[in-house]
Order: structure tokens, then sequence, then C-alpha cells
């Protein structure tokens, strides 16, 4: 098997040691205190990132958190390989204006751009941003901005007169090499076609195996070439006990009103993945173990990805052995705070793939690379 990879998540909506909210119509905030959002701050995350060994990092996009094209440009220069997934939503920019700051961000970043295309689920945001179209237009569009953005950047001057778009005389001065990879995720029927024709990584949120593979069996039929990555939360400890403590910490603060106020929200979503992740714990505390180590609580408070593998380095390691069996080959995770976790999961659950032969570190040899970068204050 080849060499799995791992991104980590840039908290452009803010940080804490509690579980933080926002998107899908969610109240953005955290049972505890937010940690202030500062480039230093993130700085640091994507640092400690590319040193562990993750290949890149996603940056959301909504408005429940900073605008993650001017985000990753302010952090490129304070890292060295750490690649940007940069989430982004067709429609709210021109097709040629986003190809050509695609191309800049590659040639000035030193290739290190990937992108993450959001069709947008939620009606009510995208009418705040002047966008009416409703979900299935949304699809539509998205096919034709991806269209355009391939043929601009293959070099062609782009004449096209769609449904939904209308460009004339596009063409880029300069071409990205390699083109930026792009990555789309999106559950119901309509999303399938755009990911299956335009997207080179498929991409889902973390639910149960069984209903990946159902998921990924579906999209192999519409175009059996494509890679494919799950987004997941990880609490990755030295033991299974601590944990399951840890999980049960983050909730313990969260009140039955604070969690019906997010429900309602998400129910409201427009979002197939968004409902799929509601499925999985119905809004009670109970049952929160949807399949082994897969906990669902994140979801309680927070929209969008809401699953979190939790339990020991050896176990977790499991789990992701299960999902690349499946097929899944790219892992974006995130845990609370970013800083410290991202340090639990790459001293605990990437050595133990490493010994199982399913991840090396892409910087090679990297035995005297930690001392370069400091870092103190996680209690192990």
């Amino acid at each position: 098997m080849t060499s799995l990879d791992f991104h980590w998540f840039l908290p452009t909506n803010g940080d804490s040691r509690d579980i933080v909210g926002g998107g899908h119509g969610t109240p953005v905030g955290s049972a505890g205190g937010l940690r202030p959002l500062t480039i230093g701050y993130l700085g640091q995350i994507a640092r400690s990132a590319e040193q562990l060994g993750f290949v890149g990092a996603l940056t959301p996009t909504g408005a429940w958190c900073e605008d993650a094209w001017l985000t990753t440009a302010m952090l490129a220069e304070t890292t060295e390989r750490l690649k940007f997934l940069v989430a982004f939503r067709p429609g709210l920019i021109s097709p040629t204006l986003a190809a050509q700051m695609a191309s800049t961000f590659q040639r000035l970043s030193g290739n290190r751009l990937l992108l993450n295309v959001v069709t947008g689920g939620e009606s009510s945001e995208q009418r705040s941003y002047g966008d009416f179209l409703d979900k299935d237009a949304r699809y539509e569009r998205s096919a034709e901005f991806l269209g355009i953005i391939r043929a601009l950047w293959r070099g062609e001057t782009v004449d096209h007169h769609g449904k939904h778009l209308h460009v004339e005389g596009a063409k880029l001065a300069r071409l990205p090499d390699p083109v930026p990879e792009i990555y789309f995720g999106g559950s119901s029927k309509a999303a399938g076609p755009v990911a299956a024709e335009h997207s080179d990584v498929y991409l889902t949120w973390g639910e149960p195996p069984a209903q990946v593979k159902e998921k990924l069996d579906w999209i192999r039929g519409l175009n059996p070439d494509l890679r494919f990555g799950i987004r997941l939360h990880v609490i990755a400890r030295d033991t299974s006990e601590a944990a399951w403590a840890e999980a049960d910490r983050l909730l313990q603060h969260v009140s039955p009103a604070d969690i019906a106020v997010v429900q309602e929200g998400l129910r409201r979503s427009e979002s197939e993945g968004q409902r799929r992740m509601l499925d999985l714990h119905g809004g009670s505390r109970d049952g929160l173990v949807v399949s082994p180590n897969l906990w669902a609580g994140v979801g309680l408070v927070r929209g969008g990805a809401g699953t979190a593998l939790v339990g020991s380095h050896p176990e977790i390691a499991d789990r992701i052995a299960e999902y690349a069996d499946l097929g899944i080959t790219e892992f974006i995770l995130s845990g609370y705070p970013h800083l410290e976790e991202a340090y639990w999961f790459g001293e605990g659950v990437l050595p133990e793939l490493r010994r199982r032969g399913l991840w090396s570190h892409p910087a090679g040899d990297t035995r005297h690379e930690a001392a370069s970068i400091p870092f103190a204050g996680v209690a192990r």
C-alpha cells in the first residue's frame, strides 16, 4: 500500500480547549474561552503540523470564519513544505479570477496549493453573499465553474455561455505548473457527477466504515480513477481511558440548552452530508459511540464534520487502517486545541502507522528536524 497522506486543520474561527462551534447555521462559540486568533498562533499550528509530518492543512470557508485565501497567503511564508488546502465557494467570484488567484498562489508559494471546492449547502448564507441559486443549481454552476478553470489551466482561451456563467476571451497570462489538485465533497445526488468529472479527490465526512464504503462505491461507479479522503476530528492519547476521559470532558460544560440551539440550526441545513451527521447522534448524548472508536459528540455542538476518532494510539491506527482498506488515502484531521492535538496525533499515531508501513514522513529522515522547532507546554 502507498503511504497515506495526513492533513491538519487551521481553526480560522478560533481555537479552544473545548469544542468551538460554527458552520452550517450554528452559532460560533465554545464552552470555554477562545484563544485569540492571530497569524502568530495559526503559524505555530502550521509549523508544528509541517514538522510532525502532515502534508497540508485545510482552511475553512464561510461567514463564520476568516477568509481562507487571505489567511493562507499570509501563512505561506511561515512554512516551507506544508501545503494549504484552501476551501472556497464557486460562484462568489469569477472563475477567471479564481483560476488566476490559484495560479498566482501556486507559483509564489512554491507549488503548495490544494483547492477544496465547497458548493454551499445553506441558502441563507449564500444569499448573504448575493447568491440566490438553489442547491441543485449551485451544483450545476460548480460544474461550469470548474470546467472553465480546468480549460484556463490548460492554456486555452475560453468562451463560455452556460446556464449560470458567461465569460468571453478568458485566458491566463501564466499557467500553474503543476495544476492545483481539486478536492470535492458532497453526499447529494447532484454532487456525485460533479465530483466525478472535475475533482481529483472525493471527500467524505467521518461516517462509520460501512456507510463510507457505500458512498465510495457510488463515486467509483461514476469515476474509478478518483482518490478518496475523509474529514475527522481526533482525540489520541497514550491510553484508551485517557482519550475517552477527554471526550467526556469536552461535553462536560455543554448544557442541554446549548445542544438544543445548535441542533435546531443544523436541522435547517440543506446539506445531505449534514443530515447524515445528525442521523448519527439524533441530537442526544446517548449512543454517541457510533462505531468502534468513532464518537459523534462533536456534532452535538458543531456544524460540518461531527465525528472524532477516540482512543489509544494503536486503536486510532487500527481505525485509520480500516478506512484505508476501503480506499481512503488522505485523512484531514483536527482536534481541540489544534496545537496540542497535532502533537498527540503526530507523536503517537503517526509513528504507529510508520511501524505498520502505512505512513512515511514527507520530508524523509526527520531525526534532527524536531530540534529546529522548539515546543513546550503540552502535558503528556
